[in-house]
């Protein structure tokens, strides 16, 4: 993510071109020393394809691909001469891949890790031998790539300067309401993924927990032939994804709106978690969090209701 120059004539964030480190020089591809590589690959255009992305395959030691017959059928799409060792790194066995990963960088040699499809290690295999790398003292950079998550989210038309990625919802609606209900009261705007065979139940479950109003987009086939993104609110797109949408999917949900509550108007919800069996100071310490409000407080006045 990068800023915008500062208008009051601080530079800090603008390029230099007298920089003493020419632009030819590429971390990614320096031959000083192993390091581990993280590669964005296209999300679904092919036109995505960075120089930076395409050389760092060419160069590298070794590659380790989350599907190896999907790298190939990369490299030759875009024509790649690659003949350098593959081996896989899926979730299954990354964790088991990583201390045979961080030898090969200790030798000298640089490893380039990549996923099917956007940057590895978000929602996908990569973190875990990045941690690793990290541990050992390794030498760690990325060529950037194209993100699901940042293009659903600038192209929804919501809040975009605070956000946080939920990644792929739960499979299960009781899990999937637990998560939304801990999420309700969130004010940054949030970015999840969901398969196209749960999206109906998942906006059902939206509606339940968040209400029918709040505004969200559902973007699909992001980059691809058919990409569309949908605009409204929890009901409007409940009501379109009751069939079943296609494609892969990036849903983007406005953070909550701030609304100024004083803790003498919770104390119905406190006494219903009281009568639940939950201490009153504890009750007063999850109601204070759900509504952004002391638990001192919450307690406080708790304690000298009428």
């Amino acid at each position: 993510m990068s800023g915008s120059p500062d208008t009051d004539g601080n530079d800090d964030f603008l390029v230099d071109d007298d920089a003493s480190e020419p632009a030819s020089v590429d971390p990614a591809s320096a031959s000083a020393g192993g390091r581990l590589v993280l590669v964005g690959t296209p999300i679904g255009n092919l036109g995505d394809a960075s120089e930076r992305m395409q050389r760092a395959i060419e160069t590298a030691d070794v590659i380790a691909a989350e599907d190896t017959r999907r790298f190939l059928s990369l490299t030759q799409r875009l024509e790649l001469t690659h003949t350098k060792r593959v081996i896989s790194v899926f979730d299954h066995n990354e964790q088991s891949r990583a201390p045979e990963l961080v030898e090969l960088i200790r030798s000298g040699q640089t490893v380039v890790l990549l996923s099917d499809a956007g940057m590895p290690a978000v929602s996908d295999p990569g973190y875990r031998v990045v941690k690793a790398c990290a541990e050992a003292g390794l030498p760690i950079t990325s060529t950037p790539g194209p993100s699901a998550v940042l293009m659903a989210l600038a192209v929804s038309g919501l809040p975009s300067d605070r956000f946080s990625f939920e990644g792929f919802l739960p499979r299960k609606s009781g899990a999937r309401k637990n998560l939304l209900e801990e999420l309700r009261s969130e004010k940054r705007t949030m970015v999840f993924f969901e398969s196209p065979h749960r999206i109906a139940d998942t906006m059902d479950d939206f509606l339940t927990v968040i209400g029918p109003d709040r505004p969200m987009s559902i973007s699909r086939e992001l980059t691809k032939t058919y990409e569309e993104t949908m605009r409204g609110t929890v009901s409007s797109l409940r009501d379109l994804a009751a069939d079943g949408l296609r494609g892969e999917l990036a849903l983007v949900l406005a953070g909550a709106t701030a609304v100024e509550t004083a803790p003498e108007d919770h104390l119905d919800t406190v006494g219903e978690l009281v009568e639940s069996g939950v201490r009153a100071k504890d009750a007063a310490g999850q109601v204070a969090k759900q509504f952004g409000l002391s638990k001192r407080e919450v307690y406080e006045a708790w304690l000298h209701r009428e």
